[in-house]
């Protein structure tokens, strides 16, 4: 049913679709009904400049391949910015996850400037510049003005005392998602141009849409998404009316194809803000829809915001968080079969060894032996608040039997995930849940989780190397490479189940 589910995204039958599709479009028209007082009367905030030394940017915080890029088109003659989540993570001191540049030139004129550069995107090109093995985006104010029906949800006005060039930077910063990404960076002049109050609410932090939250994400419902993201990775709240719009239009998301929620998922889990991520998709009313079986787990354990040691799944990701980065993210597979091992011993509790045991195994490639070994050696305390602990007295043998079946469940748990029928069912005990059969899971990505753990089930693997030493090869880990991938994952379950500082606080 996996293989089934995983190879034709568009197999499921048509009177589901139509059947949420609805429920999409009812519940936009409910909330655009529901804060169409909160959203009139905004008013536009007042648009400032600020020298990058105020707010301790300097060009040396710029990646090398982002100056390069810079550079060269102003080498030519052309004006260049830093724009959006670059400019806000400068600002905050955090290390952004790319640098995007806005220029004067067209994008003819971009690629004619690098060798090996190239336009991609129909709607809304852009050029992908190639620097080592880096790749800067370059968008050209000429193809990136206003879109079409923008303004509809805008109250703006011109700001004054506003030049023709004035003029044409804000009406780019309009079509941008939050008042945070609205920024953009001459590193040239060193000013910061601030036409939608970014600034304030980087010092407020808070996120909140440019224009009216409703219209925003109605005409992109990814920004829902976008929001939580950027929420959970810097610690920021929601403006009333953005969080208002976010719970109301949560089911909106459906229209993302798969392809996309996978891409949002993957930047949510694998980029070091996994355990703050989930809080707000469950806050917001979006677990249940992306992810089903965990919003079971949450409802059927009771929840408690500030409570993770005893909540094993965020317990996981936080542990994962403390190895990734935005600019040292994992592989997708890698949280993909967290999420798998966790539903596994949710389903099936087990004793500490068995699970210590068992990510051994996955780190080493399916070695039982030395596994089994070392786990029967363990004298530290495992975390006794996780429900999904049982500890018991077993023998060798019955120790390796439940390792062995621990890896079975595992997989079945990837095969469930990967499963409309079963996704579907995750929630049907919860009847104010809302319908949700969503898998955005592909069949690559499934073989690819598969893989992690099965050397447990099948044994030793011939030619497995397993990683020596606790320095993680990040590089290798975002393209997936299966020792590393193993190496991360047994390091975060070991890690979560016998914590060093069992008996002090996890701040």
């Amino acid at each position: 049913m996996a293989i089934a589910t995983g190879l034709a995204f568009s197999c499921r039958p048509h009177f589901t679709l139509s059947y949420r599709m609805r429920k999409v479009f009812i519940s936009c028209a409910a909330a655009m009904e529901a804060i169409e007082d909160i959203d009139s009367g905004k008013e536009p905030a007042e648009w400032k400049r600020f020298n990058s030394k105020e707010l301790g940017i300097s060009s040396s915080m710029i990646a090398k391949p982002a100056k390069i890029v810079l550079n060269g088109l102003r080498s030519k003659g052309f004006e260049v910015y830093l724009v959006g989540g670059c400019v806000r993570d400068l600002i905050l001191k955090r290390t952004p996850k790319d640098f995007d540049i806005i220029t004067t030139a067209e994008l003819k004129e971009v690629r004619r400037t690098f060798s090996r550069c190239e336009i991609v995107g129909r709607r809304f090109p852009i050029c992908h510049v190639h620097v080592d093995d880096e790749v800067v985006e370059v968008s050209s104010f000429h193809t990136s003005g206003i879109r079409p029906g923008r303004d509809l949800g805008l109250s703006f006005e011109k700001p004054v005392d506003c030049d023709e060039e004035d003029h044409f930077r804000w009406r780019n910063c309009l079509r941008r998602d939050f008042t945070i990404n609205g920024l953009m960076f001459d590193p040239y002049s060193k000013l910061i141009y601030d036409y939608m109050g970014g600034v304030d609410d980087i010092r407020k932090a808070k996120v909140q849409t440019i224009g009216r939250a409703s219209f925003s994400f109605i005409e992109d419902c990814a920004r829902i998404l976008r929001a939580i993201r950027i929420a959970a990775r810097l610690g920021f709240r929601f403006g009333r009316e953005t969080a208002l719009s976010i719970k109301n239009l949560s089911s909106s998301v459906l229209r993302l194809d798969r392809g996309r929620l996978l891409m949002e998922m993957n930047y949510m889990l694998a980029y070091g803000s996994a355990e703050a991520s989930l809080r707000l998709l469950w806050k917001f009313g979006l677990l249940e829809i992306l992810l089903p079986i965990q919003a079971a787990y949450f409802v059927r354990h009771g929840f408690r915001r500030r409570d993770k040691r005893s909540n094993l799944l965020l317990s996981l990701f936080s542990n994962l968080d403390k190895l990734v980065a935005p600019d040292r993210p994992c592989h997708s597979s890698l949280w993909v079969t967290i999420l798998a091992f966790h539903n596994a011993l949710s389903d099936q509790p087990r004793d500490p060894l068995v699970v210590a045991a068992f990510s051994l195994g996955v780190h080493n490639g399916g070695d039982l032996s030395e596994a089994l070994s070392i786990a029967k050696r363990i004298s530290a305390q495992h975390n006794g608040s996780f429900h999904e602990l049982e500890s018991r007295d077993l023998s060798l043998a019955a120790l390796k039997e439940e390792v062995v079946e621990l890896a079975t469940s595992v997989q079945r748990a990837l095969t469930t995930m990967t499963d409309e029928y079963f996704v579907s069912r995750a929630m049907s005990n919860y009847p104010k849940a809302p319908y949700s059969d969503l898998v955005f899971i592909p069949f690559a990505l499934y073989l690819k989780a598969c893989n992690v753990c099965q050397c447990v089930r099948m044994g030793k693997e011939k030619g497995f190397v397993a990683k020596k030493g606790n320095k993680i090869d990040y590089e290798l880990l975002a393209s997936g490479s299966l020792q590393e991938v193993r190496h991360v994952f047994a390091r975060v379950v070991f890690d979560t189940i016998y914590p060093l500082n069992i008996g002090e606080d996890d701040t």
